[in-house]
């Protein structure tokens, strides 16, 4: 696997405005996020075939359309993985999970940005066992980022969110 990975991140829509500090600064975290996943690497992972992370903000209706398409499945989905590197998340999905679980939404896309990371890293989430061991893997990563004091501060001086 490679230290370093280049991350691009891109805003494709339009329905979540989100600032383009906070672009910046998940693209910074996702390629911090990328240097812990060898500690969570499990068996069938594709992270030694990557050299670049796309990650693209797409809009509920392309969300649908991608979760149909690819996975045969009818509805906007917070994040799809592609083995090649490439994460598509919703931000209005995003939104609408922040509110109903009480997170900040920029956590809440931090998250998804890092679930996507453990399904490069050969993590699967559709048997129960396998979907705990994800999210304990996956909240504790989100906790080491979230806690350095860089996003910590970005965090609590970029208005609109709350660092509970």
């Amino acid at each position: 696997m490679r230290e370093q990975i280049v991350v691009e991140l891109i805003d494709h829509q339009h329905e979540i405005e989100i600032p383009s500090a906070w672009v910046r600064e998940l693209r910074t975290a996702a390629a911090q996020a990328w240097q812990m996943m060898p500690e969570y690497a499990v068996e069938g992972n594709v992270l030694a075939d990557l050299e670049s992370l796309d990650i693209a903000f797409v809009s509920g209706g392309e969300s649908d359309r991608i979760h149909r398409e690819f996975m045969g499945i009818d509805g906007a989905t917070d994040v799809i993985t592609f083995l090649h590197g490439e994460l598509i998340i919703c931000p209005a999905v995003a939104s609408a999970q922040s509110v109903e679980h009480g997170e900040p939404f920029l956590r809440e896309l931090l998250r998804y940005i890092v679930h996507g990371l453990l399904h490069l890293a050969g993590h699967r989430d559709e048997q129960e066992t396998d979907r705990a061991i994800m999210e304990r893997a996956q909240e504790q990563v989100v906790a080491k980022l979230w806690s350095e004091p860089e996003f910590l501060v970005f965090a609590e001086e970029n208005g609109k969110i709350s660092t509970k």
